[in-house]
C-alpha cells in the first residue's frame, strides 16, 4: 500500500473502532498529522478528543481503548503499525520500517509522476504578472512571475485545467502619455535641449527605442501635428515595450497562454455583454446620466459606476467585462496582484457575486520586496527613474536563483531577496543547497556499477533500509504529494520551495550517516533506490518551481 491507502486503511480502522466503543449519530472525522514533536510517533489523530464528551470518558482512557479495539478487530495492522500509543488524547502511531520501504518503492515506479493527480473537470483561468506596458518588467513582477508559474504548474500536476492570462493595460490615459515620452525622446536625438514634460516616463529604455525610431524614419514626426504622431507613438511604443515583456517573461521560463489586449477586448464588445448581463439580473440603473451596478446588494460600501455621463467605460467596467468574458470560459479565475491591489479584492469579489458566481474569483496580493546587496538595501525608484529590471537580476543571479528565491516567502508577507546570498555557492544558499543535493546523486550514480543501479530502479532490497536517517528520509519523501496538494488548493508555492529544502537536508544527514556505495550488494542497492527516489522527488520539486536539476555541480563529492 501507499503512504495514502495506509493512512486510509487506519482511518478506517479507527472509525469502525469508534462507532462500536460510542454509538451516535456521527462517527469522528479521523485525519491524521504529524505532530509537533516527531518523538510522538510519525502520524496522530485526535479522534479520542471529538468523542471524550459523547463516551463520558477521560479523551486519555478512550485512546487507549481505540487503540485496542483496532489490533483486536484486525490484528494485520501490527504489519503496519510498529507503535501505537495514547498521549493526552491523541493517538499516535509510527509505522513499521516496511511502511516506509513501500513508500519508497511507489516513488521508484512511479518515476516523474510521483504525486501526480488524475485529471479533474475543474479549468481555471490564472492571471499573473500583468504589467503596464509602458516600461520593461520590474523586479515585482519577478516575484508575481516566479509565484504564477509555480502555482500553475502544481494545479496542472493535480489535474486542474490552467490558462494562463496576461492582461495589457493598453486602454486608459497611460498610453498616451507613453506616446508623449517616446517622441520627446524621438525629438532629443536631433535636439537634446527639447524639453521633457513633468508627467514622461523618464526611463532610459525609451531612449534606446527613439533611437532606433530616429534611424528609421529620420525627421518625418518633427513637424507633423499631434493627433498625427500620438497615436502612432503610442502604439509603437506599447508594442515594442510589450515584445520586450514576453521575451523578459520567456527568459525567466514563463509561458502565457493568452496575451489580451484591454483595448482590444472593448472593442469587441466585451463591455456590452457585460452590462447587458448584469442587466438581465436587474443589476444596472441610470443616474445622473450615467451607468451604475447596484453592488451594494453584495456587500460593497457603494453602488459602482460602470459607464460615465460621457460614455466612457470606467475601470470598473473594465473589470467587468474581462472577468465576465474569464467566467464564461472557466470554473474559477484566480489573479496575482501587486502590494498597491488591496482594494480589488472586494470589488472583484464583487463582480463575482453580481454574476451569481460568489468566491469565482480569487485575489492572491504579492507584497513589497526589498532587495539587499552586500548587506546594503538597493535603492529603487521607478519615478526617478533608477528602476532595477527582472533582465538585470537576471544578469546578476541566474533564472535559477531567482525563481527560487522569489517564491521562499508566503505571498502575504514582504520579502527580502539578499541578491549577494544569491550568488555564493554554499550551503546557506537555499537554491544551491537543494540542486547540490540533486547533484550528489547523480555523481554517486555515476559512480555505481550497472548492475547495482539497475536493481535499485527496480526498487530490490529496500528491506535493507532501517537505519533512523534512511527511514528520516522515505518519510520526507512521502508527503511529497500531500506538499504538492497543498500548494495547489492553497495557493502556496512557497510551501514547495521549504520542502526541496527539507528533503535535501535529510538527504545530506543520510549521505553523512550511511555510506551509499559499500561492499554489501544488497545494502548498496538499497541506499542506491533511496538515493534514486530522492532524486525523483527534488527533480520534480524544482520543475514545478522552474528551477532546473543539475547532474554535476561544484563541490558535487564521490559516494
Amino acid at each position: 500500500m501507499t503512504l495514502p491507502e495506509i493512512l486510509a486503511h487506519l482511518a478506517a480502522a479507527l472509525e469502525r473502532a469508534a462507532v462500536a466503543l460510542v454509538p451516535g449519530d456521527a462517527p469522528p472525522t479521523v485525519v491524521f498529522e504529524a505532530p509537533r514533536n516527531p518523538d510522538f510517533g510519525d502520524f496522530a489523530s485526535n479522534a479520542a478528543l471529538q468523542l471524550a464528551k459523547r463516551a463520558r470518558r477521560p479523551p486519555q482512557q478512550l485512546a487507549a481503548n481505540l487503540i485496542e479495539r483496532i489490533f483486536a478487530d484486525d490484528p494485520s495492522l501490527r504489519d503496519i503499525l510498529g507503535e501505537a500509543t495514547a498521549l493526552g488524547g491523541f493517538i499516535n502511531i509510527r509505522l513499521t520500517p516496511a511502511a516506509w520501504q513501500q513508500a519508497v518503492a511507489t516513488i521508484l515506479k512511479s518515476g516523474a509522476d510521483y504525486g501526480r493527480g488524475t485529471p479533474n473537470a475543474q479549468h481555471v483561468s490564472l492571471e499573473f504578472g500583468s504589467a503596464n506596458p509602458t516600461g520593461p518588467l520590474v523586479v515585482v513582477q519577478g516575484r508575481t512571475l516566479s509565484l504564477g508559474d509555480s502555482i500553475a504548474k502544481a494545479l496542472r500536476f493535480c489535474g486542474t485545467q490552467v490558462t494562463t492570462e496576461w492582461i495589457i493595460n493598453d486602454a486608459g490615459t497611460q498610453l498616451d502619455t507613453l506616446g508623449r515620452s517616446l517622441y520627446v525622446r524621438y525629438r532629443q536625438v536631433a535636439d537634446p535641449a527639447y524639453p521633457f514634460p513633468d508627467d514622461g516616463y523618464p526611463g532610459d529604455y525609451l531612449v534606446a527605442l527613439a533611437e532606433r525610431l530616429r534611424a528609421r524614419d529620420g525627421g518625418r514626426w518633427d513637424d507633423v501635428p499631434q493627433d498625427e504622431w500620438l497615436p502612432f507613438f503610442a502604439d509603437y511604443a506599447r508594442d515594442e515595450l510589450v515584445h520586450g515583456q514576453q521575451e523578459s517573461a520567456a527568459r525567466f521560463g514563463v509561458a502565457f497562454d493568452r496575451w489580451q489586449s484591454e483595448r482590444v477586448l472593448h472593442e469587441s464588445g466585451a463591455i456590452e455583454r457585460g452590462i447587458a448581463a448584469l442587466r438581465e439580473r436587474g443589476l444596472i440603473f441610470a443616474e445622473d446620466g450615467a451607468l451604475w451596478v447596484r453592488t451594494t446588494q453584495f456587500g460593497d460600501d457603494k453602488d459602482r459606476v460602470i459607464v460615465r455621463s460621457d460614455g466612457r467605460p470606467t475601470y470598473f467596467g473594465a473589470d467587468v467585462a474581462y472577468h465576465y468574458d474569464k467566467l464564461q470560459r472557466t470554473d474559477r479565475a484566480i489573479l496575482i496582484l501587486g502590494p498597491d491591489h488591496h482594494g480589488y479584492i472586494e470589488r472583484l469579489g464583487t463582480i463575482a457575486a453580481a454574476f451569481g458566481r460568489p468566491g469565482a474569483i480569487e485575489v492572491l496580493i504579492a507584497q513589497q520586496m526589498t532587495l539587499l546587496r552586500d548587506g546594503e538595501i538597493v535603492a529603487m525608484s521607478k519615478r526617478a527613474g533608477n528602476v532595477l529590471t527582472l533582465d538585470d537580476i537576471l544578469d546578476e543571479v541566474g533564472v535559477d536563483a531567482a525563481r527560487f528565491f522569489f517564491v521562499l516567502s508566503n505571498p502575504d508577507s514582504p520579502l527580502t531577496f539578499d541578491l549577494s546570498l544569491a550568488k555564493e555557492q554554499s550551503n546557506e544558499n537555499p537554491v544551491f543547497y537543494v540542486q547540490y543535493g540533486h547533484a550528489r546523486i547523480a555523481s554517486i550514480e555515476r559512480r555505481a556499477d550497472a548492475g547495482l543501479r539497475e536493481r535499485a530502479e527496480r526498487g530490490e532490497a529496500l528491506g535493507s533500509l532501517i537505519e533512523p536517517s534512511e527511514l528520516a528520509l522515505a518519510k520526507r519523501l512521502s508527503e511529497f504529494p500531500a506538499i504538492v496538494s497543498s500548494v495547489a488548493e492553497n495557493l502556496a508555492p512557497q510551501r514547495l520551495a521549504r520542502y526541496a529544502r527539507e528533503v535535501a537536508a535529510d538527504f545530506h544527514q543520510f549521505y553523512m550517516n550511511c555510506r551509499v556505495l559499500t561492499d554489501d550488494a544488497d545494502l548498496s542497492v538499497a541506499r542506491l533506490g533511496l538515493s534514486r527516489a530522492t532524486k525523483i522527488v527534488l527533480a520534480n520539486a524544482l520543475m514545478l518551481l522552474g528551477v532546473s536539476a543539475p547532474d554535476a555541480m561544484e563541490r558535487v563529492e564521490p559516494a
